[in-house]
């Protein structure tokens, strides 16, 4: 028996692909979801959110192509080691795995915990709120001058990855942590969002790869899989379709107008959701 119809697998994905790299907090969006369209938060649907992140993550993928499939073109450094030759030309890749890494160490860690936060939906609304009001004024603590250009080091992708690390608190969105952490460095607003949609490539991928293992791994996970393979199939087809779209809308939205007006929209989700809650609906993700 499918845990999911057509149209709530489609809904879901379209929610996914359109909030999953904005800084307003794919978790929040996909509890109002689930609430409204009356999904029972069944172990298949849980790992369903996460799986579909896949399709989320070719669209990145796919659009910026010529960064993912191209080697440093600069030329090395005079008098750099084989070690530091090698990791010049993999730059890209190499920066990557630093930012990735403390995310990978931290999840590992405390991923009990992070699941344990995830049954809070108080947490998700109150952390939308908080989050909401400190992007009300990013842009008034981190001016993004005109043309500014700023070499992402090693030990600056390493800081953006401790950032990233904060949205293990449901609700903070991943999105908002790795671009605070990216102007935090000094970066463009277009190139922090940039890098932080490059750093979901391996952080979600993980997550994608860790909940299909978890999943299958369970007693009669396999047939769970194997019965909802459509619900798959589609979920991460239009989360890509749909988020492609939505990274093109938000680096042209953001280079231009900033993020006061993601910042209105994180606190109204947050008060809708303590506003259902108080009302006696029963939100779970």
């Amino acid at each position: 028996m499918n845990d999911l119809t057509l149209l709530e697998t489609i809904v879901i994905a379209i929610v996914e692909g359109l909030t999953e790299f904005l800084p307003v907090s794919s978790t929040g969006h996909m509890i109002i979801t689930q609430g409204v369209l009356g999904v029972e938060s069944t172990p298949f649907v849980k790992a369903f959110t996460v799986i579909i992140q896949f399709g989320a993550i070719l669209s990145v993928v796919c659009l910026y192509w010529k960064r993912f499939f191209r080697l440093n073109p600069k030329p090395v450094p005079a008098g750099s080691t084989p070690l530091r030759r090698f990791l010049h030309k993999f730059d890209f890749y190499w920066k990557l795995l630093v930012a990735f890494i403390p995310a990978a160490i931290f999840g590992f860690l405390f991923s009990d915990k992070i699941d344990e936060l995830l049954e809070s939906v108080t947490v998700v609304a109150v952390m939308l709120i908080l989050g909401g009001i400190f992007m009300l004024f990013t842009d008034r603590i981190f001016r993004d001058e005109a043309g500014r250009k700023t070499e992402l080091t090693e030990a600056k992708a390493f800081r953006i990855g401790l950032f990233q690390c904060i949205a293990m608190i449901p609700g903070v969105s991943r999105s908002m942590a790795t671009i605070v952490g990216g102007m935090a460095q000094k970066l463009s607003r277009k190139d922090a969002a940039e890098f932080s949609f490059f750093l979901a490539v391996p952080t979600m991928f993980a997550a994608t790869a860790y909940k299909m293992l978890k999943l299958f791994l369970d007693e009669g996970g396999a047939d769970v899989l194997r019965e909802n393979l459509t619900a798959l199939l589609v979920g991460n087809a239009v989360a890509f379709v749909v988020a492609l779209v939505a990274i093109k809308f938000f680096i042209a939205f953001v280079t231009k107008y900033g993020f006061k007006a993601f910042g209105w929209y994180r606190i109204i989700v947050g008060a809708l959701i303590l506003i259902l809650l108080l009302t006696g609906h029963s939100l779970t993700l």
